[in-house]
Parts: structure tokens; sequence; C-alpha cells
């Protein structure tokens, strides 16, 4: 690839920063830190149609507004995009999860990063809270598609610099892709969420495609294990339990995956643990596809609350007293920022960081003051 513009490299942000002393634009993160705002002129952030509400709660949580673009769809089903700003050497974060409907937000997505790349950006990251197709990762049957390794390389053919995500379905497809990846997660935003109910006598059950983030939600809510043992047969979104492996009776259960989908696994779990005889039994997971008929299930299943974030908006139409959805938006604001002034973002998740889990319930009273 050759060089852009002139040899002559300014000064990036951070390094003005440094020369210059701390400058008037700084405020209190959700980590309780001082920050500088990323200012509009070396930041721009964008979104496709996909989740629009997530990305003004990223913009408000940033203190910068959303940059003007133009994205619809003709009559032809072709799809246009303009950028109305000029984001010539812009630090550009495209904000676009993959949901429904999947295949118009990709196409968005990819179109998006090409008009960003020949506008000249100085760099774009991807930012995909939900990626789709996660579960085509290998060849479990003969003569299939990896799709989680097409829709890797068509990311990145199409200019994207740079890969910011949240629970992928698994954590091998970062190796799918030949530009830089960071994962969040929200399994400290979720467990933070238990411990605030102060629930007492719970047991976390999860399945063993999900058991080794399952145990770091146990252990950050202080609870055991359980696991469910199923068998998926086929291609129709059917998966039946075959047996739960650990002590539920009397306890409260836990629930805990990267995605509901249709709702089978869930609701085939929950009448399991009530076989089993768990006292009370609840769900959690980052993604909230909920696919027909999982409304249904959910509303007609013995779960007490179902807690998802908004990596999906959730329509109204899905809307139901049982499900509580949390604000994923200050995870991937500081993320942002973090990319933007070249700071660490694992460091959101170390030791050092427990802070994290004080993001919990980011609601509109938060949002007002952001």
């Amino acid at each position: 690839m050759g060089l852009r513009g002139p040899t002559t490299v300014a000064p990036t942000a951070t390094e003005r920063r440094r020369h210059d002393g701390p400058g008037p634009d700084r405020r209190v993160t959700a980590f309780g830190d001082l920050e500088h705002i990323a200012t509009s002129e070396a930041l721009g952030l964008y979104s496709g149609n996909a989740n629009l509400p997530l990305v003004r709660k990223i913009g408000r949580y940033l203190g910068v507004e959303l940059g003007r673009s133009e994205v619809f769809e003709f009559a032809n089903e072709n799809i246009f995009v303009r950028i109305v700003d000029n984001v010539r050497e812009k630090d550009v974060f495209l904000v676009q999860p993959t949901c429904k409907p999947v295949q118009k937000s990709i196409m968005e997505l990819l179109i998006m990063i090409d008009a960003f790349k020949r506008a000249s950006a100085g760099r774009i990251t991807a930012v995909v809270p939900y990626y789709s197709y996660g579960r085509s990762d290998k060849k479990d049957q003969p003569r299939v598609p990896i799709t989680a390794r097409l829709i890797a390389d068509m990311i990145s053919v199409a200019g994207a610099d740079r890969l910011l995500t949240m629970d992928l379905h698994q954590g091998q497809i970062q190796g799918f892709f030949n530009i830089p990846v960071d994962e969040l997660t929200a399994t400290h935003l979720l467990s933070n969420y238990w411990m605030q109910k102060e629930l007492e006598n719970t047991v976390v059950v999860t399945d063993l495609g999900f058991a080794k983030r399952a145990r770091t939600f146990a252990e950050l809510v202080g609870a055991p294990m359980a696991i469910i043992e199923k068998r998926r047969e086929g291609n129709d979104d059917r998966a039946e339990v075959m047996n739960v492996i650990g002590e539920v009776r009397g306890k409260r259960a836990i629930i805990v995956d990267d995605e509901i989908d249709t709702g089978g696994t869930l609701v085939e779990t929950t009448k399991a643990l009530e076989r089993e005889g768990a006292a009370e039994i609840y769900g959690c997971a980052t993604h909230g596809v909920l696919s027909d008929p999982a409304i249904d299930r959910i509303r007609d299943s013995a779960l007490c609350e179902v807690v998802i974030t908004d990596t999906i908006p959730l329509p109204l139409s899905h809307q139901l007293d049982k499900i509580k959805v949390l604000s994923v938006a200050p995870l991937i604001g500081e993320a942002i920022t973090r990319i933007h002034q070249g700071k660490s973002v694992g460091a959101l998740f170390s030791s050092e960081m427990q802070r994290t889990q004080s993001m919990l319930l980011w609601g509109e009273e938060d949002e007002e003051r952001a």
C-alpha cells in the first residue's frame, strides 16, 4: 500500500497533549478517571442503520456528535453510501452490528468502509458489537463453508484497519483476521448485575462450549457451576438437553450464554433445571438475537428474568417484563477512547482495572449527564 499525502507526518492528538500539557476538555469517565475528551476534529464516530440507538449512546458517552452520512437502499435493493463530512486523516470508528437484516447490515458495513477508505480516512476501525455467522467457524459437515472466515476476509479487503467487537461465539475467530482485533466482553457487566440483586444460594449453569467464560462469570458472582450436556442434530436450531452435571436442587440457577437466538436451548435448559428441582431460574446473554419464536418461548417459560445487552436493538414488539437490557455503550465508548489515544484495551479487564464492573446500569440519567 502506498503512502497517502505528504511525507511530513503531523503530530497526533496524544503527542500534542504531551507537548502542550493538559487542556481544558477533561471529564470523569465511568471509571472515575480524568480523561481528555476526544475532539471531533481528530475522531469520527459513524454508523450504519443496524443499531442507531446504541451509537447515539456511545456518542453521548464520548461527548462527540455522530458523523454525517447517507446510507439508504435504492428500489433495486442496491445500497448507496455518501460520507457528508470531510474525514481526511481522521480516526474513524464505524459502529455497525451485523444483526437483522443480516445481509443488509453486512453490505452497509462493507460499503461504508470502502467509502471511508476512498475518502482518505487516516484509520478505519470497524466496531461490530455483534458478529454474525460466528457459529460457522469450522467444517463440522462435509462440503460446508467457514463463513466466519469469509466475513473476516470481506471486512479486511473492504479496507478496515482494525476490528472492535464483543463476545465472539468462539475466541479463535480473532485468528481469521489479518488486522488487529480487540474483543470486549460483557461478562463483568452481567455478573455485576446479579451481584447487585444479592441473590443467595445461586448456581451458574452453562453448556460445554461456553464453560470457560462461564467460569469467569461464576468466580465473579461467587457461585458454583453446573454443566448442561446437550446434543444438536441437523441445521434446524433445535437442541436436546441430555443431562445436568452438578448440584442445582433448591438453588437459584443463572443460565449463561453468549447469545439467545430462537430461545430453544434456553427453554430446554430451563425445563431440565425444573426437573432437577431448581428453585428459581434466570437467564443472561450478551447478544439478544431473539429470532422467532424466542419471545413466545421466553414468555411461556418458567424463567423469572432474562438479561441481555443492547449490542442488538430490541424491537418494541419484543419487549417483555421478563427481559432486562443493559447498555454496553460506556464499555465500547471507553474502548474507542483507548484505541484513539493509543492505550491498552485489554487493561479494561485486567486485575488492576476491576472498576469495569462499575459501569453497571448506565441508564437514561447517565446518558443525559454524558
